[in-house]
């Protein structure tokens, strides 16, 4: 094949073959020194603004295949600039902060490619995970952490060894086959993000094309004014009557157990930090769980009056709530449902009044409408008659 040649020093004129002596010459095919020695790279043109191509090289003695090796510069909204090339089907990103000239650009990718095929891609995917997972240890929440580590004890021996510069879609699609065999598709799809983070981190430059098993649509079961209205009446005068208060206020669980009366302030009370399970077992105070968590809510004067008499909010262990609330519900025969269904209940109910979706995402901190419309998609079971006996009625009255 003819391929165009490239020494360190500048291009080399069109000639077959992949060593030969030949005259240097600049982008304008002026020339500038002679060389007998044997050429380092070997390149391809793709058409580009510079005499019409553009050259791409890659490491000496390196298997060289002819394809597609179009090359993209473009600015981003940041002002910086993204240099891409895909090559055997790995896409190679550069980003500056300034324009970079064209042979700056095939400098700096090939550097890039250099740096990619290094040695730093000589570890398994264990230790991979395990640097990931300590990199970011400070900055992701300790359940999350505690779910990476859940899914790295579940992966197979023979993925979690294998290198990481070996890893490729074939390799993740069957591990991801395997691995929803015995999980939920839910479990699945996470990871799959687990996986896919780890290789963006140590080969950003991997791409994965993943089939991900098809979501299980479930209708949730919302508590409906009766079920809570009973619990609520039972509890009352217990130490978890205030706990299970907040929960149909839409408050999480890690969030009521993180609260002190130095959070009231008059009608409101500010929600800005949870408890929850660290790597190590233990229970630990951080930042709540999105920013949007971070908010504040109003209590009537009754919740006000029962949180300064008792003096405290929630004392407890966590995991009590839960242990007390499914005992209340076998004692009146409610189906058991978990305390975060109480903040379903909240965003349904407060839905079927009419309050608009901005004020329940901003009450019950949810950061997109996504996870609310899902919820109140399903009317409260004890409004559905209502409901259609009134759209009934209006129909009548265009019929009489």
């Amino acid at each position: 094949m003819s391929a165009t040649i490239i020494h360190n020093y500048g291009l080399i004129q069109n000639r077959p073959g992949a060593t030969n002596t030949g005259t240097k010459q600049d982008y304008t095919g002026k020339t500038r020194y002679n060389t007998s020695e044997q050429v380092n790279y070997i390149i391809f043109p793709v058409k580009a603004q510079v005499t019409g191509h553009f050259y791409t090289y890659f490491s000496v003695n390196s298997k060289v295949e002819k394809g597609n090796a179009k090359m993209k510069m473009e600015k981003l909204p940041s002002g910086s600039y993204r240099i891409r090339k895909m090559y055997k089907g790995i896409t190679y990103t550069v980003i500056t902060d300034y324009k970079p000239t064209q042979k700056e650009a095939l400098q700096l990718l090939s550097a890039e490619m250099d740096k990619i095929q290094s040695g730093k891609n000589h570890m398994t995917f264990q230790t991979a995970a395990e640097k990931y997972m300590d990199t970011k240890c400070n900055v992701l929440s300790p359940s999350t952490l505690n779910g990476y580590k859940s899914i790295l004890r579940n992966l197979p021996d023979s993925f979690t060894q294998l290198l990481i510069s070996d890893i490729d879609s074939i390799c993740v699609q069957k591990i991801i086959n395997t691995y929803s065999k015995e999980h939920s598709p839910k479990s699945t799809k996470n990871a799959n993000g687990f996986i896919t983070a780890i290789l963006s981190m140590f080969c950003p430059n991997t791409r994965l094309s993943i089939t991900l098993p098809q979501a299980i649509r479930k209708k949730p079961y919302i508590p409906t004014d009766e079920d809570v209205k009973r619990i609520l009446e039972y509890s009352s005068g217990s130490n978890y009557e205030i706990a299970l208060i907040l929960a149909t206020f839409g408050l999480r669980r890690s969030e009521i157990c993180a609260l002190s009366i130095n959070n009231l302030n008059g009608n409101m009370l500010t929600i800005d930090k949870a408890v929850v399970q660290g790597p190590d077992k233990q229970w630990i105070v951080k930042t709540t769980k999105t920013e949007a968590g971070t908010r504040e809510i109003y209590l009537p004067d009754h919740v006000i009056e029962l949180i300064r008499r008792q003096g405290y909010i929630y004392k407890g262990h966590p995991n009590s709530i839960v242990r007390y609330l499914h005992d209340v519900q076998d004692k009146l025969e409610i189906p058991r449902f978990p305390l975060h269904k109480f903040r379903h209940y909240y965003a349904s109910m407060a839905h079927a009044l009419r309050i608009p979706d901005a004020y329940i995402m901003a009450s019950g901190g949810w950061k997109s409408d996504g996870t609310l419309k899902s919820i109140y998609r399903h009317a409260l079971e004890d409004k559905k008659e209502e409901m259609q006996k009134q759209a009934a009625e209006y129909i009548n009255q265009l019929l009489s």
